[in-house]
């Protein structure tokens, strides 16, 4: 399968903050998730992605093509879904078609009126009247209607209420379904991709921790719940972390097998989701 976007130990240095030696590749025809905590590098990389931001050290590719050399046919090829307003807040979607449409050689008209009438959107009203979730439309609208191969999202569900939420998630499974597009969604809100995402990033203190299917995140991490006495050295050398409280103890495992070798039908085994994962992490690792 091949890679729309490639970082490869990619670094950027900041004063008191550095996002370093990231090696990530997103996938064509598939949602990436992108997750990990405020100020964890979720941003500097996706501007490292846009070519924003210039890596201090490594490289970044997408569609296998480098942004010193071209620039202008990456970014033809790449819509960009903010957590926000990009555009001027006086204008309407009309002023914004008319000065947006001319910067693309696949701008689609028929596409935008297609996607303005599909996702109700006033055509005629400033951008700054519409709502958060009529914002993001209004910014996906224009992202397709030059058919971008890769829609970069960053925290497009940040703000909305739960029924628009999972509106916006059904939408992007719909424009999926010609595995033509690919979807890099960075988000804090976990539940959302547990969804509608077939990979996850994750990314702590700057650097990543994995990048896997969603099949094989749930293979391999678990939540173990058992009583105190059972915990030790040797016993706990197959958890990431442990949690304890005066009932008992929780810990997240990526050695699931061993877990079961050791405690059997002692300990509860459950599938841990994304915000656990993320939740656990947050500890120091107790084994090498």
């Amino acid at each position: 399968m091949e890679n729309v976007i490639e970082l490869r130990n990619a670094t950027k240095k900041f004063k008191g903050f550095s996002v370093e030696n990231i090696d990530l590749q997103v996938k064509q025809g598939l949602i990436t998730g992108f997750i990990g905590e405020n100020g964890a590098g979720k941003s500097t990389t996706i501007k490292m992605m846009m070519n924003l931001l210039k890596p201090d050290a490594g490289e970044v590719k997408v569609f296998g093509l480098d942004f010193r050399t071209h620039e202008k046919e990456i970014k033809e090829r790449i819509g960009f879904v903010y957590d926000g307003n990009v555009y001027f807040e006086g204008l309407n979607l009309k002023d914004i078609r008319r000065i947006v449409g001319p910067a693309y050689s696949q701008w689609d008209d028929d596409l935008f009126y297609k996607y303005v009438n599909q996702f109700d959107l006033p055509l005629n009203k400033a951008i700054k009247t519409f709502s958060k979730g009529m914002q993001m439309k209004g910014s996906l609208a224009i992202a397709l209607s030059h058919h971008a191969e890769l829609i970069i999202m960053d925290e497009p569900t940040a703000g909305l209420d739960p029924n628009f939420r999972r509106e916006l998630l059904e939408l992007l499974q719909e424009i999926m379904v010609d595995g033509k597009r690919t979807i890099f969604l960075s988000t804090h809100m976990t539940t959302d991709l547990d969804r509608i995402a077939d990979y996850i990033a994750f990314i702590q203190r700057g650097k990543l921790v994995f990048n896997q299917s969603i099949q094989d995140i749930s293979d391999q991490y678990a939540l173990v719940k058992g009583p105190l006495d059972l915990l030790d050295r040797d016993t706990e050398k197959d958890f990431v972390h442990v949690h304890r409280f005066k009932t008992g103890f929780q810990a997240l495992t990526d050695r699931v097998k061993a877990v079961e070798d050791t405690f059997g039908n002692s300990v509860v085994i459950e599938r841990a989701s994304l915000e656990e994962i993320m939740y656990f992490m947050k500890g120091e690792r107790q084994h090498v």
